[in-house]
């Protein structure tokens, strides 16, 4: 079978384009109709390719950047332009799919941590937060947790929203995973009463540190 190219993939995605799937989702930040299950199945179908990925990275157009995503191989991305990757998401969902899907499956995971947790752009910070918290779920050693908390407590509060989700995140799973800080977790939490008033639908389980540290715990009983 012959490669697809780029034109023709970004030609089958504005043949999947949904007016219904677009209100949907511009109101979380992606200004694109596709529904995501097709666009996978679209990936699924031109398998892995990270020539094809990084051509519909610079596409300029948002679905091409979230296939793009599915179908890169992280060890073939250098550091340096999984960086330029992250300042150039035209989407929500881009931003998280590359967090989630390329960078936590990098070689260069830790070293693009350390470099975006005092990036000074919120974006960066906030990837770096997510890849924080993804090492004190699975590997926390040389992790200066009690200085997480530190940091937390003095930012949490004011940190731009993209930010403050992934931070409060860090500080959920501190209190989640680590029992001689979860009390400290919890306090902090409480204080700063951040997502406390966050909609949650019934049956899930709340972004507040607090509740979420509790439910994950009495499941983990």
């Amino acid at each position: 079978m012959a490669t697809m190219t780029a034109h023709d993939a970004l030609a089958e995605l504005t043949a999947l384009e949904d007016p219904k799937a677009r209100a949907v989702n511009e109101r979380h930040g992606d200004a694109h109709g596709v529904n995501l299950s097709k666009m996978r199945a679209l990936a699924k179908h031109v398998g892995m390719d990270t020539c094809l990925a990084r051509e519909l990275w610079t596409s300029d157009d948002v679905p091409g950047q979230l296939l793009g995503l599915l179908i890169a191989k992280p060890r073939e991305l250098p550091a340096e332009e999984v960086d330029r990757m992250l300042r150039s998401t035209l989407s929500a969902k881009a931003h998280d799919w590359l967090v989630n899907y390329i960078a936590k499956k990098s070689p260069h995971a830790e070293e693009l941590r350390v470099r975006w947790m005092d990036d000074a752009d919120a974006d960066a910070r906030a990837a770096g937060w997510s890849l924080t918290t993804a090492r004190v779920q699975k590997k926390p050693e040389g992790l200066d947790l009690d200085a997480l908390l530190d940091r937390i407590e003095r930012e949490l509060k004011d940190a731009p929203a993209r930010e403050q989700w992934a931070m409060n995140e860090t500080l959920a799973n501190i209190g989640i995973h680590h029992t001689a800080l979860r009390e400290r977790a919890v306090a902090i939490g409480d204080r700063l009463q951040v997502l406390a008033d966050y909609p949650t639908p019934p049956n899930c389980t709340s972004p507040f540190a607090p509740a979420w540290i509790a439910e994950m715990v009495r499941r983990q009983s």
